[in-house]
């Protein structure tokens, strides 16, 4: 009996997918919940398992392909595999057995026969010193112990994983085209769209992370224990301080819905991670109700699940506004671009030693640069300056964050 292998279902924001890999070839054995096929969207990559055990049939799309929801991407023969095992033993012992004469394998003792397969020696290339050229168990452990003693390099060659980008040597002037995954070519048209929809400003400020950094200092070790090996970093403070800003600035929360501005009551915070297929914004929902426990602990489980490319579709979907740190990769000062439809994005940066005037005196401080990229049509300008001037004061001053003010 076949059993279709089916796409998943795709949510409304998601039209298509291409297939990525296949983990099986026609005619190999699976066994239910086995992984069959990887199907690539515009937001994460979907794993597509086996439903039954049995044997891979027909593939109907192969890698490359486009496919829809719940389209057919080929088959699993129930019980394929119990079929094909008594059809292999046949097989098995004609080929255990002497060869006959004038037939291509040479004529072995069993004995040999046995060390070879255990061995991995193709025993049709092992010299017979037998009578009439017989293969004996000394020819095989011969063979044996010059396969061992050779060089592997051949192995180790093929065990060397592709690089993500191609690598030349100096001088050479050669080309290698490769097609653009999914997810970078929709993270290049949203980035055109936004540019080209919206009347997008960048306002800048600094930051003094004096007494941040004093209170993770302070409290990292006793807040990593508290909270389940939870570790306190800065983030937490940035989307704690973002959502106090957003309740006093609703308009920087709101999107553009037609001729409608559409106000959300609730701070669902894109977090922007890094991954090896390239940036995803997983979504902290309600952050405003959070904790900075809850805060770092979604962002850790997030970066996990990027990395392992294990972000789910209802992670990467939505968000009233996000955060971006730069200053990982040791950015000093960028203009990030808004995620439609949200109405603004704020930019991190690195953290510098800098000498800063304070009461009068030259001291050296650490100092972040923040950049908040807007949508105009629906952020004025005095707006936006004063809403990044909260985050700032709330930040140089985390007892605000505690006593709301």
């Amino acid at each position: 009996m076949a059993i279709e292998i089916k796409a998943p279902t795709f949510p409304e924001s998601v039209a298509d997918g291409t297939v990525a890999t296949w983990h099986k070839k026609p005619g190999e054995a699976v066994k239910r919940d086995d992984l069959i096929v990887d199907i690539e969207t515009d937001k994460v990559v979907l794993e597509v398992l086996a439903t039954a055990d049995g044997v891979l049939g027909a593939i109907v799309k192969n890698e490359g392909d486009t496919v829809l929801s719940d389209e057919v991407l080929g088959s699993i023969v129930e019980g394929g595999a119990a079929a094909a095992a008594p059809a292999a033993a046949p097989a098995a012992a004609q080929a255990a057995a002497p060869a006959a004469d004038g037939e291509d394998d040479p004529v072995a003792a069993p004995a040999a026969r046995k060390l070879a397969e255990e061995n991995g020696i193709n025993i049709a290339s092992v010299a017979g010193t037998g009578k009439g050229g017989r293969v004996t168990k000394e020819d095989v452990v011969a063979a044996v112990a010059a396969k061992k003693a050779a060089p592997a390099a051949a192995p180790a060659k093929a065990a060397a994983p592709a690089a993500a980008a191609p690598v030349f040597a100096a001088g050479d002037r050669v080309e290698k085209r490769v097609p653009m995954t999914r997810l970078r070519a929709k993270v290049a048209e949203r980035l055109v769209e936004a540019q080209s929809n919206m009347a997008m400003l960048t306002t800048f400020n600094e930051v003094d992370m004096t007494e941040v950094m004093a209170l993770r200092s302070k409290y990292k070790d006793l807040f990593e224990k508290s909270h389940n090996g939870v570790r306190l970093g800065f983030m937490s403070f940035f989307v704690k301080a973002a959502t106090e800003a957003l309740k006093r600035f609703p308009a920087v929360n709101a999107s553009i819905d037609g001729a409608d501005i559409v106000y959300h009551g609730y701070a669902d915070i894109g977090v922007a991670v890094s991954s090896d297929r390239g940036l995803v914004v997983p979504v902290l929902r309600n952050a405003e109700l959070m904790s900075l426990a809850e805060i770092e602990g979604g962002i850790a489980t997030f970066g996990k699940k990027a990395r392992d490319g294990k972000l789910s579709m209802e992670e990467m979907t939505g968000g009233t506004f996000t955060i971006t740190n730069g200053g990982t990769f040791g950015s000093m000062m960028s203009t990030p671009i808004v995620n439609p439809p949200q109405a603004a994005i704020l930019g991190m940066h690195n953290i510098i030693q800098r000498p800063m005037a304070v009461n009068g005196q030259v001291v050296i401080r650490p100092m972040m640069y923040l950049a908040l990229s807007y949508d105009h049509r629906l952020i004025d300008g005095k707006e936006a300056v004063t809403f990044l001037v909260t985050i700032k004061n709330l930040l140089e001053d985390p007892a605000r964050l505690l006593l709301d003010i």
